[in-house]
């Protein structure tokens, strides 16, 4: 046992837990952690963003990306409130984060000191946990803690805010191997299981929609087993991508607002829907009251709170998603349904995809990346038109391979998040995709991966609007454009040259491909200006609040006319 400084303690706990990495932004009630982290920079590789926002957003990415818990810092005030919108992103999508803060001396608190702010009491409902450690004594089991909430059970995040003199003060540490983090299984409840399995073996048509829990559970190769052995065809959410491989016979595409038809459609005539790792959100379901009201549902989730939650379900196992998965796959009677899947593969035909992936257009563009890149980058997106082309356009075909705020829909996500899966997977081409509105957000950051330099491919769609908002406008308010016209003259090439990086611009799907050719040799930060028309929409669309089956694109709006 040896005395240490709570900087100094704060280094060995996060190396003790693995962490390689950190990304955050000095300030002064957090200088002693800086000035400690100086003196093990060949141990922890510290990022320093542009903004505390992008800090967050890069850790949550290296999260996504690798499955470990991301770790981003700021200073008091305004540096830890600057990691709120991040912090709520990782929340909504059950990310693992610790976020470490600075506050103001422990005889300061409470007195509106400069720099001072309760970001405990801010980030109370976005984390899995806050803690304040005012007591050095208390600071390196507070962040084994920390570390051990954000990674069992549901993942999330976890805020740590020390004062500046717990930094200083001085305690006992003793090296602690970190907790094994067990699977939870002690909530798998036999009647449950039987109940559930009884429903599926019953089943005639079963329909199976894999969520981001799937992700987290690391059971991607279960669910593969599971769907065979019960001959199901499987729909993702948003979250889902990639657990199921978008290549895969029985892959029917996304579900929900912005999902395939054959998706939409083809759960309606299911009599068993099986929802793993989801928790039913309105973006997936539409009509909560009318989801799938022809089926039973069953549904596995780690999180006892997401059963019944948004949707009543008919059998529900609470448990680790790839123990569940095991059990119920171990158990149950192998079978085939032959007409089911010739009634799925009728509106695989029925309703196959005849966009056109020859001109300039966010499809193509996500078709010519998909390509170029053989299915194998990760992907990570803003927010808006051009998140749901390539959650349609690219076929992922590995679990953390497609990474975006989902629950949240934080647009300016992108650019953090895919400096921090670079970082987290060095080997992966990385790309982001962003929407013009998206990217002047927090473009910023693309100085931080041309300081390091870190070879992100940057994709803007760029229509001059706000693609999503423009496309409801259009649909749904008469045409009225209210502020989403964005008809400045921001060359973002330039920007990008400005800042350090290489900018291209691009008018036509050739130029495009070259561009992004040059990108993936360059082994630099890249941004590629893509022009597109300000009218293209994502199809197909359920209008909020709808049910699925009223699933529509353009040929059925021009057949109403």
């Amino acid at each position: 046992m040896k005395q240490l400084t709570g900087s100094e303690i704060i280094i060995e706990c996060l190396k003790e837990q693995g962490v390689d990495t950190v990304f955050g932004y000095p300030g002064g009630t957090i200088l002693n952690v800086y000035d400690e982290l100086y003196k093990h920079q060949d141990e922890i590789n510290h990022i320093l963003t542009s903004h505390e926002q992008g800090a967050a957003h890069a850790a949550d990415g290296y999260a996504r990306a690798t499955g470990k818990v991301g770790v981003c810092m700021a200073t008091s005030g305004p540096g830890a409130t600057n990691l709120v919108t991040g912090i709520a992103t990782a929340y909504m999508d059950s990310i693992p984060l610790v976020a470490i803060t600075a506050n103001v001396n422990v005889t300061a608190l409470g007195k509106d000191s400069f720099q001072e702010i309760d970001i405990c009491g801010v980030v109370m409902p976005i984390t899995k946990h806050s803690f304040i450690v005012k007591n050095v004594h208390e600071l390196a089991n507070t962040l084994r803690r920390a570390f051990k909430i954000a990674k069992s059970g549901r993942p999330g995040p976890v805020l740590v805010d020390v004062t500046k003199d717990v930094t200083a003060n001085v305690a006992d540490f003793e090296p602690k191997a970190p907790e094994t983090i067990k699977a939870v299984t002690e909530t798998i409840n036999a009647e449950d299981l039987d109940k559930a399995i009884h429903i599926i073996e019953k089943a005639e048509r079963p329909f199976i929609v894999c969520g981001g829990g799937v992700v987290a559970a690391d059971a991607s190769e279960e669910l593969k087993k599971f769907a065979k052995k019960i001959d199901a065809p499987v729909c993702d959410t948003l979250m889902g991508k990639g657990a199921f491989p978008g290549t895969d016979e029985r892959y029917t595409g996304m579900l929900g607002m912005h999902g395939t038809k054959v998706s939409n459609f083809g759960i309606n005539k299911a009599d068993v829907v099986i929802v793993v790792g989801a928790r039913f959100s309105d973006r997936v379901t539409g009509n909560a009251s009318k989801f799938c009201q022809n089926a039973k549902i069953v549904q596995i989730d780690v999180d006892a709170a997401e059963i019944n939650k948004n949707v009543i379900v008919d059998a529900a196992v609470v448990g680790d998603a790839k123990e569940v998965l095991k059990m119920i796959t171990t158990r149950i009677k192998s079978t085939k349904k032959p007409e089911w899947h010739t009634e799925i593969d009728e509106l695989k035909d029925t309703y196959a995809d005849t966009t056109d992936l020859e001109s300039m257009t966010g499809p193509a563009i996500i078709n010519k990346i998909y390509e170029l890149t053989k299915g194998k980058a990760t992907i990570t997106t803003d927010v808006g038109q051009h998140q749901m082309w390539a959650a349609q356009y690219y076929k992922y075909s590995r679990p953390r391979q497609f990474l975006s705020s989902g629950g949240l829909g934080t647009m300016g996500y992108g650019v953090g998040a895919s400096i921090g899966a670079k970082v987290g997977t060095p080997d992966n081409v990385v790309v982001n995709i962003a929407g013009d509105g998206c990217f002047r957000m927090n473009m910023n950051e693309i100085a931080t991966a041309a300081r390091y330099n870190i070879p992100i491919i940057q994709v803007v769609i760029n229509n001059h609007v706000l693609g999503m908002v423009r496309q409801w406008q259009t649909l749904f308010y008469g045409k009225r454009y209210s502020s989403t016209v964005l008809n400045d003259n921001v060359d973002f090439a330039k920007v990008a040259d400005a800042l350090g990086a290489t900018g291209i611009t691009a008018t036509t799907l050739k130029e495009f491909e070259d561009a992004f050719k040059k990108a993936l040799k360059l082994g630099k930060p890249v941004v590629i200006d893509c022009i597109i028309d300000k009218d293209d929409k994502v199809w197909p669309m359920v209008a909020a609040g709808q049910p699925l089956e009223t699933c529509f694109d353009a040929n059925d709006i021009e057949k109403k006319k």
